[in-house]
């Protein structure tokens, strides 16, 4: 008698979790349709009968992970010539800084042509035999993420060959309402930085693209193909969509949420994790002592994250092989956690613990260092170096980030 009310109750929870099942798992999905999903399923005459060429990697998919070069090469009323890869390349395999050559796509035959080797914007030669150029690669929302300035030199090219582009919109992960940090100062432009947005932008890639056209006189052929069902609260999770590693050191939704803080240590000589199976979530070196950094970051009380003392050993990059100690970034609260903020706390109490061994990298012939590109600006690097509170510096990236917002709500696309 007990057994079978055991039976009949287990019975009647599993078929009342159904629903909920179906509404995370089904009618969410089918409501979401990524760009690449509208522009075949609705707007396939902006490349029917012509030669295309895509920008891509190992992201642009649809739902069910077909990629958008499987997807264009078998289908018969379109011509697909030529794929275009950005740093990591097509496939996503390659590491961070290491370039990509010219080589044949194994599955289609194409030429894949590299825009992060002697070249990070199409030459005219690249885009010969084609007549329009998409972009479909997820970004992970903050500044210094590459992909998104690989989009803009595109549209320039796009731009001066006369052919259309194409941007097919994806999720912005972090969220498309949240906005922070510092706004880029243009006298420390390059590939990590090259545009006066700020840190955390809060855009979608279809977003920056009419932002980045407009705002900074580019003047391509650009069409935004929208998505529908998103909207600018959800995270990457609150889709339902497969999470496809962005680039090799991006496993995780959590990676790209402590992104755009943890990720200045690669402007100095302290491991953020590279070469482990935490990258940004791992920050570390071989002279520091973990317990006291864990203690002095948590008694802060920093919304919505707490620190743990760890200690790893990277198989490659900063102090490959070497035990180095450190902590480990755990998020309590996505929605009030400060990403750049907390990643300027650390970065300040590591310095002041280890005068004599932190450093910067070291600055090029104009003054500038790699974390100066980074932050955007030399200012912070200065008062890290002077004993400004970050709660002082805070002060002054607010007024810049105050504009910047005024010029991104012209921009937006979603609710």
């Amino acid at each position: 008698m007990k057994k079978s009310l055991v039976m009949l109750l287990t019975v009647m929870f599993v078929l009342s979790s159904l629903p909920i099942v179906s509404a995370k798992n089904g009618k969410l999905d089918k409501k979401l349709k990524l760009g690449i999903e509208v522009l075949l399923s609705e707007q396939k005459e902006l490349i029917k009968g012509k030669r295309v060429g895509v920008i891509t990697n190992s992201t642009g998919v649809d739902k069910k992970l077909t990629s958008i070069v499987d997807l264009l090469y078998n289908d018969d009323e379109i011509e697909l010539t030529a794929l275009y890869g950005p740093e990591h390349g097509v496939r996503g395999s390659v590491q961070a800084g290491e370039y990509v050559e010219f080589y044949l796509d194994d599955i289609t035959g194409l030429p894949v042509y590299s825009l992060y080797g002697q070249t990070r914007k199409p030459t005219s030669e690249m885009l010969e035999k084609i007549d329009v150029l998409l972009f479909d690669i997820q970004d992970v929302g903050s500044r210094f993420y590459t992909y998104i300035y690989t989009m803009a030199y595109a549209m320039e090219a796009a731009k001066e060959k006369g052919i259309p582009i194409i941007v097919l919109d994806r999720p912005n992960p972090l969220t498309g309402s949240k906005v922070d940090g510092t706004v880029l100062d243009m006298k420390y432009a390059s590939f990590v930085g090259n545009y006066p947005i700020t840190l955390r932008h809060g855009m979608t890639v279809g977003e920056l693209a009419q932002l980045f056209n407009r705002e900074f006189n580019i003047g391509a052929g650009l069409t935004v193909v929208k998505m529908k069902g998103w909207k600018r609260d959800m995270y990457y999770d609150d889709t339902s969509l497969p999470f496809v590693l962005p680039s090799p050191n991006m496993p995780t939704l959590d990676t790209a949420i402590v992104y755009s803080g943890s990720a200045l240590f690669e402007g100095t000589n302290i491991s953020e994790g590279r070469g482990t199976t935490k990258p940004f979530e791992l920050i570390g070196a071989p002279f520091i002592n973990r317990t006291d950094l864990a203690q002095r970051l948590n008694a802060l009380k920093l919304p919505g994250v707490m620190f743990r003392a760890a200690s790893f050993i990277p198989a490659n990059s900063k102090f490959a092989n070497q035990l180095s100690h450190g902590v480990q970034i755990h998020i309590t609260d996505r929605k009030k956690f400060q990403s750049f903020e907390s990643g300027l706390h650390m970065m300040k109490i590591v310095h002041d613990l280890y005068p004599d061994q932190f450093q910067f990298q070291a600055a090029n012939r104009a003054g500038i260092s790699f974390f100066d590109q980074l932050v955007g600006n030399g200012w912070i690097r200065q008062g890290i170096e002077e004993g400004r509170s970050v709660k002082d510096m805070k002060k002054q990236w607010e007024k810049e980030l105050d504009d910047f917002k005024k010029i991104r709500s012209q921009y937006l696309l979603y609710e």
